[in-house]
């Protein structure tokens, strides 16, 4: 092990001083404000927080949870929704030391049941809801040696007569596990990721520099979790009126009332969310000079969606970062450079530009391989332009998944001074050393004698004036596209030859995508309840071929 690994080991570092740190440069500064209803003018009625007092709501959680049994290590299941309880739980957990087990809550009961069940929580603090489901599936909680109840988004417990009661922050260190955090399960079983609380310093640091985050700015997380970078950060968390496990519902005036209410200055989002924004924007002449950036993730960025925020925004940037649960952020792109890049067919059907890997970060492509690597492996690189399996080091790079020594084993490759992870999807490097996304590797086609990318194939046909967006499947030993048209736009039978006919034509003007000739079309993608945008390409195979 080299010097710099030995001395992380050592590091003491605790995720919730950088709440206590902003409590004390910026104490009054609003931490934190959450939708309580509406004004008579119709204006968003927030409950706010300072930074002073979100901190004092830490500690009278971390001295309640203290009473409760949860200590320095303890497995907590987290089951509250979006506000203020979230944030200053998830603190007051890292505060004592505790690791937060955080599962998505739109995922399906079974899903949800299984990850409980590998996790093994000791504790549970969640809403009335989770602590019923706890108690009717009991099975699946066995071991739990308490419940404790939250209240709303708004609950707040720290008694603002009495003087603050300081909570001493455990001596963990950066190699001490922080938090499980679990995957969308979009290709596979959602799988519990290890959060270390250096890997959660490295973000910090990561996202701020990158991104040149200011204290004092106004952040929109349209993704919960993300919500917890922001104390960090130094930057105001303003709750989205939004459901959080159905977040394509979201109502983009809600969304726009909170960023020209609130000054937002900051806010990440999938595609989805941001198409829908972005067209009630258009529709009503609204623009957004507030905004300074906007993070569109979860699924590949359509360069015309770039290209609309770009007049809605003013002077802002959107960007487009890339990485995984895993490992976040690896690299990330901004409009001007995609859409420079869409200005040229050359790189049409290429897969989608994801930018350079960020500092710190090293990104290696290796030949495809469905087994377990080796460190041999990462001596033998493909060259510029080849695409293959995306690898990926770097500080903030997980160890592994939560009790799946086989999961953890297929995607990691482990050296004497670092830990690689295997991103799971295909893409290559081109001769400026930008990473380009071609496809996640299990929803690959080969057939023919060759092999179809989902990015590179699906790009050529999402061009068509109709279509919404298209994913490619394995049809009876060849590919085949799915479509799903724009709203009002779904054939009907004397429609759809020509449709198709139009499709195929696109096709034959890319080398990608000549050897397609079978087409289907779908009213609505299933997609994963994360970012409502990652497509369910398995699930599409089997419903019109039977195909795996």
């Amino acid at each position: 092990m080299d010097q710099g690994v030995a001395d992380s080991v050592c590091e003491r570092v605790n995720v919730s001083r950088f709440l206590d740190s902003k409590a004390a440069s910026q104490p009054n500064v609003s931490a934190l404000l959450v939708p309580r209803g509406r004004t008579v003018e119709g204006k968003i009625d927030y409950m706010r927080l300072s930074f002073k007092e979100l901190a004092e709501e830490q500690d009278a959680w971390a001295a309640k949870l203290k009473q409760k049994g949860i200590t320095q290590g303890s497995r907590v299941l987290l089951m509250v929704k979006p506000g203020l309880p979230l944030i200053a739980i998830c603190f007051a957990l890292f505060k004592l030391g505790a690791v937060p087990v955080v599962i998505d809550p739109g995922m399906g009961l079974k899903s949800f049941l299984s990850c409980v069940r590998r996790s093994k929580p000791e504790h549970l603090v969640g809403i009335g809801l989770a602590i019923w489901v706890s108690r009717i599936f009991i099975r699946s909680f066995r071991g739990l040696k308490s419940r404790v109840k939250v209240g709303g988004p708004l609950e707040c417990i720290r008694n603002t007569n009495a003087d603050r009661v300081d909570v001493e922050a455990a001596a963990t260190q950066s190699e001490d596990l922080a938090a499980i955090l679990f995957t969308s399960g979009s290709t596979g079983a959602p799988k519990g990721v290890l959060y270390e609380h250096g890997m959660f310093e490295a973000q910090v640091r990561t996202i701020q520099s990158t991104f040149d985050i200011q204290p004092g700015e106004v952040d929109l997380p349209m993704l919960p979790i993300f919500a917890l970078f922001n104390p960090a950060l130094g930057m105001t968390t303003v709750v989205p009126e939004m459901n959080p496990s159905k977040p394509a519902t979201v109502d983009p005036k809600n969304i726009v009332d909170a960023i020209q209410q609130c000054g937002v200055s900051n806010s990440f989002g999938s595609p989805v969310l941001w198409e829908k924004i972005g067209k009630y924007c258009e529709r009503n002449k609204i623009k957004l000079p507030t905004m300074k950036r906007i993070l569109m993730a979860g699924a590949p960025v359509p360069p015309s969606l770039m290209k609309r925020f770009r007049e809605i925004l003013e002077d802002g940037t959107v960007y487009s970062p890339y990485g995984a649960t895993e490992v976040l952020p690896v690299s990330a792109i901004s409009d001007m450079e995609v859409l420079q890049i869409a200005k040229s067919d050359e790189f049409l059907g290429k897969g989608t530009c994801v930018g350079f890997p960020l500092p710190g970060v090293e990104v290696r492509i290796l030949g495809v391989d469905d087994g377990v690597l080796g460190e041999s492996a990462l001596s033998r690189p493909l060259p510029s332009g080849v695409i293959g399996e995306i690898v990926v080091t770097g500080p903030s790079v997980t160890k592994g998944y939560d009790k799946l020594p086989e999961a953890t084993d297929a995607a990691k490759i482990v050296t004497k001074s670092r830990v690689w992870h295997r991103m799971g999807d295909l893409g290559y490097l081109d001769r400026k050393g930008r990473l380009w996304f071609c496809g996640r590797k299990v929803e690959r086609v080969i057939a023919l004698g060759e092999t179809f990318y989902t990015d590179c194939c699906e790009s050529v046909f999402n061009r068509h004036e109709k279509v919404f967006r298209t994913a490619l499947i394995k049809c009876q030993n060849a590919p085949a596209i799915v479509v799903e048209p724009i709203a009002g736009a779904y054939p009907k039978s004397p429609e759809e030859d020509a449709f198709i006919e139009e499709l195929k034509e696109l096709g034959q003007q890319n080398s990608s995508t000549k050897k397609i000739e079978r087409f289907f079309f779908h009213r609505s993608f299933p997609v994963d309840v994360r970012h409502n945008a990652k497509i369910h390409r398995l699930t599409l195979a089997k419903e019109f071929s039977g195909d795996s």
